[in-house]
């Protein structure tokens, strides 16, 4: 049994420290694409240490794998490192090798900070399943490249019932991009239960009633969380202190719920005033398995490549 597929059984039995070694000995015996792409994958993921895997991955990139599995890796932790550029690079290099929906995925990210805001769009797309996050993306692409009748168009098939749905708030809010105040009210209502409440998005669900002359509702929105959070920090006066939650913590997070109900206490009357609260959009990378060798993904060893 070679040294890989060793490393690779360890790993998949748990025994970390075992399958650690192996990886870092295969490298040793023989610094080719596989052990190289490998032992930086274990640094990225058991380690979470992408600095040791650079050099790694750079060294593998410069033997012109035919393999995309190192450039995809390399293009992944330069998001992470927000080096925009490179990834870039990195990841069209990748995708001339061989397309994967990671990469189409990272580099519509690199695209999008470098602000080429079309061509984000049409990474994003084919980087997309129903209903998820990357076509969730590729709308508000849409939205900033004014290709408003597009996104309301593809908005209009997101689904609950699809299994990597984004969520209803995500929806609500590319509604209130565009303007389609109805739309995005009756989303953030589906979600009101469902998400974690944040002055962040509820500001933009008060904006939208407000929109629609629905004042009244928007108030009792507002005393209802402002409600469940001095319920929170009754709670939070009430909680026993141990050395993983100090009194310090116990304090910050008490004072942070008290800001937060006078944002609460603040929504109505700025939104009146003509404040439009701004929307909150995050990048978000797909990651994937590079191991040669995986058993679980069934991918070949590099050598075995024709």
């Amino acid at each position: 049994m070679n040294i890989n597929k060793k490393a690779i059984e360890l790993l998949e039995e748990n025994k970390y420290d075992e399958s650690f070694q192996l990886f870092k000995e295969a490298v040793e015996l023989s610094r080719d694409i596989q052990s190289l792409t490998n032992l930086a994958w274990i640094y990225c993921y058991e380690e979470y240490d992408d600095s040791k895997a650079i050099p790694l991955l750079k060294e593998a990139v410069n033997m012109n794998p035919t393999s995309y599995f190192p450039y995809n890796l390399l293009g992944e932790i330069y998001i992470r490192q927000e080096k925009w550029n490179e990834s870039k690079n990195i990841l069209k290099k990748s995708i001339n090798i061989e397309p994967s929906i990671e990469a189409y995925n990272n580099l519509a990210i690199a695209n999008f900070h470098l602000d080429e805001i079309k061509e984000a769009s049409r990474y994003f797309l084919l980087a997309a399943d129903s209903s998820d996050y990357a076509l969730y993306s590729y709308v508000y692409c849409l939205i900033r490249n004014s290709a408003r009748d597009e996104a309301i168009s593809k908005l209009n098939t997101f689904s609950e019932e699809d299994d990597e749905f984004v969520g209803e708030v995500d929806i609500a809010e590319l509604y209130v991009e565009l303007n389609l105040y109805k739309e995005a009210a009756d989303w953030f209502e589906k979600g009101w239960n469902k998400y974690w409440k944040r002055p962040d998005w509820i500001s933009r669900y008060i904006y939208s009633l407000f929109k629609l002359d629905k004042l009244d509702i928007a108030n009792k929105k507002i005393l209802e969380v402002i409600n469940e959070k001095e319920l929170e920090i009754k709670e939070a006066y009430e909680e026993d202190c141990d050395e993983d939650w100090t009194e310090s913590d116990k304090q910050k997070h008490i004072k942070e719920l008290f800001d937060e109900i006078t944002e609460y206490e603040h929504m109505s009357k700025r939104t009146i005033k003509g404040f439009v609260p701004n929307m909150e959009f995050n990048t978000s990378i797909k990651t994937g398995c590079y191991l040669f060798g995986c058993l679980r993904h069934n991918h070949p060893e590099y050598n075995c490549k024709s």
